[in-house]
Order: structure tokens, then C-alpha cells, then sequence
């Protein structure tokens, strides 16, 4: 059922509803058969407080608008927040909204709205869980209430026209070899001449008196603290765009350098990453460009072929 011919709303009746239509046409029928006073007071009221509830949930949702939708690091088949940003001028009214949006090849939890916002904007946070990598579309936003007493159910829809970039899934990476470059050497602090600064997975050298007895527990294997003199190896990614062809190899590649890129993270190294393609080669720095630029890269070769992984420290950046 449509409301004035507008696409935009749409109007329901659930099953309490339902029933209090029947409960209100019986008691319609027994006052004009009977003539009696007494049921059509009733009967006055009843129809009074359906149409109350309809105005009232019409209202709740008048004056919504979409501001934006941040991203952030939303990952394949991985449960992310998408942190949704609503203008509302209701100053505290009550909206019991729920909001569904609809995102392509992905799906979204539905989100609550209880109160408006005194200070005229809302923040949501909706989790979504993507089915691959690459550019999703948001398609709409759908603001569904029974406010206030479940008998009809209104629904408003906002249209959207944004993008999101889904990033790779982040495999856990293998275990690198002992002879990898970067890994040989590190610098070791002298305990008592530096302050904690952060904690790391432990790796072959660390001393037993450093290690991280809370985290440890946490994680369920062992962690050492950071010092301050100590300086993180950084992690140099490089892959050949034109060894690979398009498929799921080629995809188990993007979530392996994608999980070496959140354990650098977790360990607070910095990262680079290097793509060689028909075009030529292309450099990016940081964490989130390096996700960002392997959610976007396209094999563009035939026979694929391993890629391997070196561990260097990061050049300077001029």
C-alpha cells in the first residue's frame, strides 16, 4: 500500500494490527446493532488511538537526511562497521527507528535509531560483511518504524549515490623463513634504559624477562614489550601484476599480502608496497593506501606465478 503516491513511503499493517481492526469492526457493528452509547465510545476511541499511531509514526520519521557514510577499513568477508552520519533536527524526539541499508553483494545489519539528537546530527554504526573486494555500491537507505504501538509498520526511503572500496580479505601470511632479508638483524634495547612503548609477538633472540605477561594471556601465545630504542623492521611488498591472471589464485594472493599488511600493522612497522604493471610501476606508503591499492589491482597476465615477500627497512621518504 502506497501513501499519496509517493515511492518514497510505504505503509504496512502488521499482525497486532490486524487484529485490532477486526477487535475495532466488531465493536463498529455491535454499537449499530445494539445503538448502544457506551460501545460507540468505545468504539470512538479505539479508531482515535489507531489513527494517533499512524500520525505519530508518520512523524518519527519526518526530517531525516544522509550526511555521509564513513568506510573505513571494510574488509571481505570480514565483519566491519560502517559508521553512518544522519542530519536530525528532532531535538530529542522519539524516532524508534530501524534502518536497513542495502549495499550490492554485501550484507548489513540493521541498525536502531531510539531519540533524535539534540545537537542536530546522529552517528550510526551499522555492520556489514562484504562478499568481495573492489568498489560496492550503497544503493538505498531504509528507515522502518511501528512507533507507537506495532499496528502498522511505515517505511521511508532514502535514495544514496556513493561508493565504498571493499579491501582483501587478510589471509594470515606463512611463516617467514629464517633467512628472509630484514629478519637477521634487530636492535635489542637494555632492559631498565628505556620505557615500554608497546608489545610484539616474540621472535627468536628476545629475552624472558621482556615478555608481556598480560598480552601473552590474551593471545594465547607469547608477546614481548617494545622500547623506545628499538625500531621496527619495516615490510616491502612487491607484486608483479603481469604474472598473474585474473582468478582465484591471483585473488589468495591480494588477501595474503593484505593479512602481511595487518600484521605489520599490529606490530607497528611501516609499509610499502610496489606494483609492477603494463603501465609501469607504481609505489604507495602507509597501511591503508597499500589496502587501498591492492582492493583496486587487476592481474594482468596469463600464467600465474608465486610472488614472494621481502622484509626490508623502508627507504626515507624524500
Amino acid at each position: 500500500m502506497r501513501l499519496w503516491n509517493d515511492p518514497r513511503l510505504r505503509l504496512s499493517l502488521t499482525g497486532l494490527g490486524g487484529q485490532y481492526l477486526v477487535a475495532l469492526m466488531a465493536v463498529g457493528l455491535f454499537s449499530v446493532n445494539t445503538g448502544n452509547n457506551l460501545l460507540y465510545l468505545v468504539f470512538a476511541m479505539m479508531l482515535g488511538l489507531f489513527l494517533v499511531s499512524g500520525i505519530l509514526s508518520r512523524r518519527a520519521l519526518q526530517g531525516i537526511r544522509v550526511l555521509g557514510l564513513e568506510e573505513g577499513n571494510l574488509f571481505a568477508r570480514v565483519r566491519g562497521g560502517l559508521r553512518l552520519k544522519l542530519a536530525d533536527p528532532g531535538r530529542g524526539r522519539l524516532r524508534g527507528l530501524e534502518l536497513h541499508l542495502s549495499l550490492s553483494d554485501s550484507t548489513v545489519e540493521p541498525g536502531f535509531l531510539g531519540t533524535a539528537s539534540r545537537s542536530g546530527e546522529t552517528l550510526v554504526v551499522l555492520h556489514a560483511r562484504a562478499g568481495h573486494r573492489g568498489w560496492v555500491r550503497l544503493e538505498q537507505l531504509e528507515l522502518r518504524t511501528r512507533f507507537p504501538f506495532g499496528l502498522m509498520e511505515k517505511s521511508r526511503f532514502l535514495a544514496l549515490d556513493q561508493s565504498l572500496l571493499v579491501l582483501p580479505h587478510p589471509r594470515t601470511p606463512p611463516a617467514a623463513p629464517s633467512g628472509w632479508r630484514g629478519e637477521g638483524h634487530r636492535t635489542q634495547a637494555v632492559e631498565g634504559t628505556s620505557s615500554p612503548e608497546g608489545a610484539r609477538p616474540l621472535r627468536l633472540g628476545d629475552a624472558p624477562g621482556r615478555v608481556h605477561w598480560k598480552r601473552t594471556a590474551q593471545r594465547s601465545q607469547p608477546w614481548v614489550r617494545t622500547f623506545e630504542e628499538e625500531r621496527p623492521l619495516g615490510l616491502h611488498l612487491r607484486l608483479d601484476l603481469t604474472a598473474w591472471a585474473p582468478g582465484r589464485p591471483f585473488e589468495r594472493e591480494l588477501e595474503r599480502l593484505s593479512g602481511a599488511i595487518l600484521q605489520a600493522r599490529l606490530q607497528k612497522r611501516e609499509v610499502s608496497l610496489e606494483l609492477h604493471g603494463i603501465e609501469g610501476t607504481h609505489e604507495t606508503r602507509g597501511h591503508t593506501p597499500c589496502w587501498r591499492a591492492l582492493a583496486q589491482a587487476q592481474a594482468a597476465g596469463r600464467d600465474p606465478e608465486p610472488v614472494g615477500i621481502s622484509l626490508e627497512a623502508p627507504a626515507p621518504i624524500s
